[in-house]
């Protein structure tokens, strides 16, 4: 859906350029679709940063870091350990997750962010010992391993202390490498699918009528307002096939609608909105209090002592607005003139759009987060 933000005064000036561009604005099928079964993956992970400046786990409250340890170092020919031997602070438990791409091969890297399971206060300085990453499937598909790099810090004194970001949250690029492809079979497929980023009838139309114009075999049907599947795949080369309809130009549609952020006071009205004839009229008062004091000082050569009395003027003064007429079957550009006219800020625009939903003349999806 094309949008724009309502940022009063400026928005009007810069509404009669937008208006234009986005009745005729084209897309490509890329932008709004995705082929199915193509997608990435995502994997997780159990392990141990060490290396850390006394910023790590501390062990009585974090029982798995310990036990994690004790398996590491058993497993590296280390003897059993006491509970009294193992006191380190430079070692913190996290979990590792990864985004496996849908064609990553055998030996390729990938990213992979590090979060602290425990209570270490900071990852910064730390190394990821070898961690291997799983799919949801239980298969382990990526191992990673590597220092870890942390964009936030912490600085901490006896009486106060600084943390500016998250220390305990670090990036490896390129911190995992993959052991196990992911398998599908793409030039094996009779038929193809796109899925929809926002469903709509009249979108998935247009890009099915787009698909069965273009040069080639291929015949594409609408399944529903998210779907469009793409036959006759199998007798050609898929991928330069979907090279060639992930780059057709469509012009999407979506339903009317009007999102509001009441915390920010943002205003975001689709395109296509619409307003039955109504009339606006928009007042209220201005508050201005005023705080002072007065000083009462006793008579000279008597008993008391001074005496401050604070004081309060509150002065009401009523702000009125005239009715501004919008006319029916009005378009955003109309909206926001007529809002404009009547000299009222974005807070008292939400009001409007509110009651105008309440009273049935504004015709889009009305959406407050």
């Amino acid at each position: 859906m094309t949008r724009h933000s309502l940022t009063f005064p400026l928005f009007a000036a810069c509404l009669a350029a937008l208006l234009p561009q986005a009745a005729a604005s084209q897309v490509r099928i890329k932008d709004i679709a995705h082929f199915e079964g193509v997608r990435e993956n995502q994997l997780i992970g159990y392990g141990l940063v060490v290396g850390l400046n006394g910023t790590g786990d501390s062990l009585k409250n974090s029982p798995f870091t310990r036990k994690s340890m004790e398996g590491m170092l058993g497993r590296l020919g280390v003897g059993n350990l006491s509970d009294e031997q193992i006191k380190s602070k430079n070692t913190a438990a996290v979990m590792v997750t990864a985004n496996l791409g849908a064609f990553a091969r055998r030996g390729s890297t990938l990213d992979v962010t590090v979060s602290s399971l425990g209570d270490a206060t900071s990852l910064r300085g730390g190394t990821l010992l070898v961690t291997p990453l799983a799919g949801a499937d239980g298969n382990i598909y990526a191992v990673g391993q590597g220092p870890v790099s942390v964009s936030g810090f912490s600085v901490r004194g006896q009486a106060a202390s600084v943390t500016d970001g998250v220390p305990t949250v670090a990036r490896i690029a390129n911190g995992a490498i993959v052991e196990r492809e992911v398998e599908f079979a793409l030039n094996e497929l009779d038929s193809v699918r796109l899925a929809l980023r926002n469903p709509d009838f009249t979108t998935a139309s247009r890009m099915a009528e787009a698909i069965n114009q273009s040069p080639g075999n291929t015949r594409a049907r609408v399944l529903d307002p998210g779907t469009v599947e793409i036959q006759g795949a199998g007798k050609s080369d898929i991928p330069q096939l979907l090279a060639g309809i992930e780059n057709l130009t469509v012009t999407p549609d979506s339903a009317a609608r009007v999102v509001i952020d009441a915390k920010t006071g943002t205003i975001v009205i689709g395109a296509n909105v619409r307003i039955d004839e109504v009339a606006i009229s928009q007042g209220g008062l201005t508050v201005m209090v005023r705080e002072g004091a007065e000083v009462s000082q006793p008579e000279p050569v008597s008993v008391g002592g001074t005496i401050v009395v604070p004081t309060t003027e509150i002065d009401l003064v009523p702000r009125d607005s005239g009715f501004a007429v919008l006319q029916g079957d009005v378009s955003l550009q109309d909206l926001v003139d007529g809002l404009n006219a009547i000299g009222i800020g974005t807070r008292d625009t939400i009001a409007i759009l509110q009651a105008l939903k309440e009273a049935g003349a504004l015709h889009a999806d009305l959406e407050i987060i």
